[in-house]
């Protein structure tokens, strides 16, 4: 299975040590990454160092590391996905299109998003960090 990673959930990685980061960097496999979140993380740099409270060196270290354990997809291999992901997400929010796009690129696939409202359209399988943690320790568990 090939778990994709929202901007959201990225971000919060980034800000905070917390259960999110610890899933990022303690996963076995490598997370799918829409480069397009580059563009969106370049926006909002500033205010994201600014809630980390981390100096600008360390959170550029953070990010190299976070960076080790996802596989970036190129926006040009979701292209002719977007149409369709944006007939999925119209009415729930467009800003996830390239997520959803990604998903149908990638069969077998998840969108890890804590956005509540992305789990009502009933064609792409979203989780929450909870049952994204959920997952990982299940299957420790099991090995």
């Amino acid at each position: 299975m090939k778990i994709i990673i929202d901007s959201n959930v990225f971000f919060s990685a980034l800000i905070k040590d917390s259960i999110t980061r610890k899933i990022i960097l303690e996963y076995d496999d490598f997370f799918l990454f829409p480069e397009f979140i580059f563009e969106e993380m370049e926006k909002h740099i500033d205010l994201l160092i600014k809630k980390s409270k981390m100096k600008r060196k360390n959170f550029d270290l953070l990010i190299e590391l976070l960076l080790t354990k996802v596989k970036i997809v190129p926006m040009s291999k979701l292209e002719k996905y977007k149409k369709r992901a944006y007939s999925i997400v119209k009415d729930i929010d467009r800003d996830d299109v390239i997520f959803i796009a990604c998903s149908l690129a990638y069969e077998k696939s998840v969108v890890w998003s804590d956005d509540k409202k992305l789990k009502e359209q009933g064609e792409i399988k979203v989780i929450n960090t909870k049952e994204m943690y959920n997952f990982l320790f299940q299957n420790k568990l099991k090995s």
